[in-house]
């Protein structure tokens, strides 16, 4: 199978120890795709984009998000063996946000079909839409597996905007599930009430999408932060996992397009990457809205690279 990108992958590189898997790190374990199948490894791609972002007045630079996670993930260690191969980047060019949002599906499909584990390296949280369409094409959803979306944000992006954006993904989302004579299984952890208008709270149950506020996301808080999770893991097939890096507090992930004021505790948010990961279910993540510019000593991109790192072990290793 050939992915088609924009970008092709370019070397890995990092801390180098010395040979062996006792000094592995993530810049010797990833390889350039090149057209292989290998069913059960894990697959990066990136999305270069910061279009959505731009139209929903946001802050620009999410388009280096993707280089910058390779570079945070490059020099972590490995406990063990893992197959990683990195894809490349699908790129936005211009205002042409729909295309590239198109492309990306395409991509991630042809990959999940071929039984990779698929991680999409944002790039504004536009690029939700873009992994929705490849796991909602992919063979397994057309065969019936019941496709469940958790999104770990401090907005629910539900906008309903005549120019789709960061703010629309998921209500785009939905109303393709209802074209197409299904509903959108939406759940989003980590809610901002002072972010969401009233509105956006009304639409959200009208269309029967669960969620948690960070006030409820705390650290007192996490049996039932667990409960919420099993219970949206239980009734799905497979998972497709969002992380937008607002929904932590703005000291941890200060370089994003719109810091929290309060934000959910990383050992919140790690937890409930855990329960995920090690479920079985997991085929797509994208981490969204990393912006380099605004990153202050990396600290964004390397909590962004650490979770990336758990969760991708994690799954491989749980896989169903």
């Amino acid at each position: 199978m050939t992915t088609v990108v924009d970008l092709a992958p370019t070397a890995w590189s990092g801390r180098d120890d010395g040979p062996g898997n006792e000094h592995l790190r993530w810049h010797k374990a990833v390889a350039p795709l090149e057209g292989r199948t290998d069913s059960g490894a894990g697959v990066l791609i990136g999305f270069r984009s910061d279009e959505g972002v731009r139209r929903n007045k946001g802050r620009p630079g999410a388009a280096d998000g993707p280089a910058a996670l390779r570079r945070a993930l490059a020099s972590m260690s490995l406990a063990a063996p893992v197959r990683v191969f990195d894809a490349g980047d699908v790129e936005v060019v211009g205002e042409d946000l729909e295309d590239g949002q198109d492309r990306l599906g395409s991509a991630v499909t042809g990959l999940l079909d071929t039984g990779s584990l698929v991680t999409v390296l944002g790039g504004g949280h536009e690029v939700a839409y873009g992994s929705y369409l490849g796991i909602a094409n992919s063979a397994a959803v057309a065969s019936g597996a019941r496709l469940g979306v958790l999104n770990l944000d401090a907005h629910f992006d539900l906008r309903s905007d005549a120019r789709p954006s960061s703010g629309t993904p998921f209500r785009q989302m939905a109303d393709r599930e209802t074209t197409l004579g299904r509903a959108l299984d939406y759940a989003v952890l980590g809610i901002s009430q002072p972010s969401n208008t009233a509105a956006l709270f009304a639409t959200a149950a009208e269309l029967g999408v669960r969620h948690l506020l960070d006030d409820d996301c705390t650290t007192a808080n996490l049996p039932a932060v667990e409960s919420f999770v099993e219970e949206f893991l239980g009734a799905v097939d497979v998972v497709y996992l969002t992380i937008d890096l607002d929904v932590l507090p703005a000291a941890v992930a200060p370089g994003v397009s719109a810091p929290a004021a309060f934000g959910v505790p990383l050992e919140v948010i790690q937890r409930v990457c855990d329960l995920v990961a090690r479920s079985g279910k997991l085929r797509l993540l994208d981490v969204a809205e990393l912006n380099p510019a605004l990153d202050v000593d990396n600290r964004t991109a390397r909590t962004a690279a650490r979770l990336i790192h758990r969760i991708v072990t994690d799954a491989i290793a749980h896989r169903a």
